[in-house]
């Protein structure tokens, strides 16, 4: 696989600079036969524009926005057809974060609709008989790690606000892709069959992922999905109610009350009583702009925030990306905001979170001061801060695992109104339980399995009725001078704060352009070693960064970067070359 990609990028060049000039050929198995041949032109367009991970999703949305839909219709549909041609990452079953700039309004705004725990919820949930925390994917399949969906929420109540077109008109696309089929694309084959074992416990995604052989659907079959296209024929008649009530309602908790060998919690009640909750976004001065995402109970927006606030006094700019000591700055910032993160970052309506204290300038200044030597620091230097409390609080450090799935878009209208969406099932195929033509999100697993650390000090992150779960997406949009100039957010786990630290540093401080920004080879640091992306040139600083006391791990790297950048001269679309996506518009 790896000289096959690598035969398909021989020929890429970026005259920006040398770090630029290789897109990832070396990607985790679940984006390596999708990967597309890089290119350092960004995707241009005056009018308006949508950068998605399926073509077939950018086109749908670019349709939408030349009908006179605006960029939340357009998202609605965008989202709706992701949700078919790459079922593995996001959905209806699942939750997502908007960061929206609303143009006549002049203001920014966050969407919360991330998933909840279900009422019957407990401490116990993700311990076994012993009150041992359970293996991982003992948690995830099936429905014991399935919290309340919080996506069609978000999509419905936000366009009953925003959109432009009636709600029918930006379901229908949807539907008649659902209909009519799309071609099974080589990433989804590839994560069917990598899945199989797991994908094949129940009935309803075995039938409908793997031919009547038992083999994983194969490169270019018609895939389709009469009974999705029904389930939203429904939405499109009933609106929300029509998943959060009723017949499918009642499906949903069923499917999940009745898994085998990993029943879940959830009830109608979970559904009937969900809501999103608009949020003020978190934003922090770097440099000339503000850089603004979704706050707790994403970490997101704050962990980038002190990465960048912990950096802002060096003059990263003039090193380059090719620096060693530039990612050794990188690298250490991130290390000390993954330590806050771990310790008070979660779910802000059900735990005291110091969101002004985390990105305190003074704080930051503090704290940067421990970047100052020339050596990575060791261990015992990195530790959680102690941020200015609003009141006091002692919590314990986390060890929740966040894998790496999801899906992030940017759409930008033709009045200006920004769209930065990323949405998600949280591990790859979720819970692996379908309803609906739908899969179901196993975001319950975000949480802590444990509730106490060894000292017996609460832990932000544990699991309660109606929380929920911390989460890394970092949907974002900087602003500069009050106007939107980027929009742009990742998928990737809790990798996905270093992919849009990084990329953000790349057009803000090196001058890239957006696509550039996406086929940047990746460094990322979280908890200490430096996962440095294999097969790049991001490998030639693994021996510097060695010598100056990292851990290095050079590996496969899952990126899904997709920005739009508002420039002077019309709009720049960059997807990352690392997935199916596309940025197109007009």
């Amino acid at each position: 696989m790896r000289s096959t990609l690598a035969a398909v990028l021989a020929g890429f060049l970026v005259t920006t600079t040398a770090f630029a000039q290789q897109a990832a050929d070396s990607v985790q198995p679940e984006a390596a036969s999708g990967m597309r041949s890089a290119t350092a032109e960004p995707a241009r367009a005056k009018k308006f524009m949508v950068a998605a991970a399926n073509p077939l999703a950018a086109d749908a949305g670019v349709a939408i926005l030349k009908k006179g839909g605006n960029a939340i219709d357009a998202m609605v549909t965008v989202q709706l057809v992701l949700n078919l041609v790459e079922p593995q990452s996001s959905g209806i079953g699942g939750g997502a974060f908007l960061v929206y700039f609303d143009a006549k309004a002049g203001r920014l705004t966050t969407f919360d609709g991330r998933e909840t725990a279900p009422a019957a919820a407990d401490p116990t949930l993700f311990l076994d008989a012993a009150g041992d925390p359970l293996k991982f994917y003992d948690a995830v399949v099936g429905g014991r790690s399935v919290g309340t969906p919080g996506t069609l929420r978000l999509l419905y109540d936000t366009h009953e606000r925003f959109g432009a077109l009636d709600w029918e008109s930006v379901v229908q696309p949807a539907i008649d892709l659902a209909r009519g089929g799309f071609e099974v694309s080589p990433r989804l084959e590839q994560l069917v069959a990598e899945d199989a074992q797991r994908l094949k416990r129940f009935a309803d995604t075995r039938d409908y992922f793997f031919d009547a052989g038992g083999e994983p659907l194969k490169v270019g079959t018609v895939l389709k999905n009469e009974t999705f296209a029904e389930t939203l024929q429904t939405i499109a008649e009933e609106g929300a109610e029509g998943f959060y009530e009723g017949p499918l309602a009642e499906a949903i908790v069923s499917t999940v009350q009745d898994a085998e060998g990993n029943p879940g919690r959830l009830a109608l009640s979970d559904l009937q009583n969900y809501r999103i909750v608009e949020r003020e976004p978190v934003c922090i001065t770097y440099r000339i702009h503000e850089v603004c995402g979704m706050g707790p109970p994403s970490s997101g927006a704050l962990t980038v925030g002190q990465i960048l606030g912990l950096i802002e006094p060096f003059d990263i700019a003039a090193l380059g990306p090719e620096s060693a000591k530039a990612w050794r700055l990188i690298g250490d910032a991130s290390r000390l905001a993954f330590a806050d993160r771990g310790r008070y970052m979660a779910d802000v309506d059900h735990v005291p979170v110091p969101m002004k204290g985390l990105l305190d300038a003074d704080y930051l200044a503090e704290r940067s001061k421990l970047l100052e030597g020339d050596r990575a620091l060791t261990e015992d230097e990195v530790q959680p801060g102690t941020p200015p409390w609003d009141h006091a609080m002692l919590l314990g450090d986390d060890t929740a695992i966040e894998l790496p799935s999801t899906s992030h878009f940017a759409i930008v209208d033709g009045a200006g109104n920004v769209v930065s969406m990323t949405t998600t099932i949280e591990n790859g195929f979720g819970s692996r339980l379908m309803v609906g033509g739908f899969l179901l999100n196993n975001e319950l697993t975000d949480f802590s399995f444990e509730t106490h650390d060894d000292e017996g000090h609460i832990i932000a992150n544990a699991v309660a009725p109606g929380k929920r779960p911390r989460s890394s997406m970092s949907p974002t949009i900087v602003m500069r001078e009050g106007k939107p100039v980027l929009a742009i957010g990742s998928p990737g786990g809790s990798q996905i704060i270093g992919y849009v630290a990084g990329a953000l540093i790349a057009v803000l401080d090196w001058n890239m352009n957006v696509q550039e920004a996406a086929n940047m080879p990746h460094l990322v640091n979280r908890f200490g070693a430096f996962e440095i992306e294999a097969g790049t040139s991001a490998t030639q600083l693994s021996d510097e960064l060695r010598g100056v006391g990292f851990t290095v791990k050079e590996t496969d790297l899952n990126s899904g970067i997709h920005a739009i950048a508002l420039t002077p001269q019309g709009l720049e679309g960059g997807a990352d070359p690392r997935r199916e996506g596309v940025a197109a518009g007009e």
